[in-house]
């Protein structure tokens, strides 16, 4: 299993939310150059960065500090938020950006998918998935729709995607663990890559995820509260089997 600290951006900084509301806003940390290096120095092969003002927007407003970042460390890094068209997707990646991740789109605009797969290939595009109650969020969670996150996740593998990033919105800041159930009916439902993001709090959560058998992890307020130190988290990731 993979580990993706998480970088959030808004107005350069770094931020973090709880369940997805910018009323709720919390610098947590000065500089993401010095934090994305802190996680390389811990270990972190993956970064995950949102720009929060890009996905509330609708285009990025973060990218020249992402790629700031990118060109810094040698982490692989996936970045979503106002990613919504093949310019901008190939802007990030030829800055650096490993991976994108397509949100919004995946909804409102499901040939962008199928065009990004062809032109860039389903190892850079991934598609994230942000529920509420199961029914999939857009425009920076700010609107709800009306599809299910098992009926997306169907149609983008029929697609092509082989990364699914899934976050229940009402888990996400709150270190009151992940959504064990709706992850374990996301992984009976596609053979896509899973990447769990939302509510990790400690190694336990970690631990019960690498039992899953979920493909990656995103792990954001529960680093930058202390309450999940990133090199147990990483030893505990990379290993080959748990018995817990």
């Amino acid at each position: 299993m993979i580990l993706l600290p998480a970088i959030d951006l808004k107005d350069g900084a770094c931020v973090r939310l709880y369940k997805g509301s910018f009323d709720t806003v919390e610098q947590v940390a000065a500089d993401p150059l010095e934090t994305a290096r802190a996680f390389e120095t811990a270990g972190a092969r993956w970064l995950h960065m949102v720009d929060l003002d890009g996905a509330k927007d609708g285009r990025p407003q973060n990218l020249e500090t992402v790629l700031a970042v990118v060109s810094a460390v040698s982490m692989q890094v996936e970045l979503g938020g106002g990613i919504r068209d093949l310019d901008t997707a190939e802007r990030c990646l030829s800055g650096g950006v490993s991976r994108v991740i397509l949100g919004s789109a995946a909804v409102k605009n499901p040939a962008l998918v199928r065009q990004a797969l062809a032109a860039f290939g389903p190892e850079r595009v991934a598609v994230g998935i942000d529920a509420r109650d199961g029914m999939v969020s857009v425009e920076g969670w700010l609107d709800s729709s009306e599809v299910h996150f098992l009926d997306l996740a169907r149609e983008m593998e029929k697609a092509g995607v082989r990364t699914v990033i899934f976050t229940d919105i009402a888990k996400d800041g709150t270190l009151e663990g992940p959504n064990f159930e709706e992850l374990a009916q996301l992984q009976q439902a596609v053979g896509c890559q899973v990447i769990a993001s939302g509510g990790i709090a400690g190694i336990g959560d970690v631990a019960a995820l690498k039992k899953l058998g979920v493909y990656g992890a995103i792990c954001g307020k529960s680093l930058y509260k202390g309450t999940l130190d990133l090199k147990e988290a990483l030893t505990l990731a990379k290993e080959e089997s748990y018995a817990g």
